[in-house]
């Protein structure tokens, strides 16, 4: 299984106007893709250097689901994204592979 992660540092003033948005529009936009499993919305605690920092772990079934996401959506995602929000956050993403679950 493949985690994409997505983590988003944003302004305080739009926190809660933003994790309305990813609660009801952008992550269920990219679950609607088909490509993923499941997400989790997950609020990072610790230093934040004038924003608020929130991660977005998206699970894939494996590699060639991820990049069929990549090539097929990603794109129009991330601009959707990036116009509403332009200059309130900074972004960065990780993909991992998971080696083993523990529960």
């Amino acid at each position: 299984m493949i985690l994409y992660n997505v983590t988003v540092s944003i302004n305080p003033e739009i926190e809660s106007e933003w994790t309305k948005y990813m609660r009801e529009v952008h992550i269920p936009e990219v679950l609607e893709t088909g490509m993923f499993i499941e997400a989790r919305f997950c609020r990072v605690h610790g230093e934040e250097q004038g924003g608020v920092t929130y991660a977005t772990g998206y699970l894939c079934p494996d590699q060639a689901s991820y990049d069929r996401y990549m090539a097929e959506f990603a794109e129009k995602l991330r601009k959707s994204f990036h116009q509403k929000w332009e200059g309130h956050y900074a972004a960065f993403r990780t993909l991992l592979s998971v080696i083993e679950e523990f529960k």
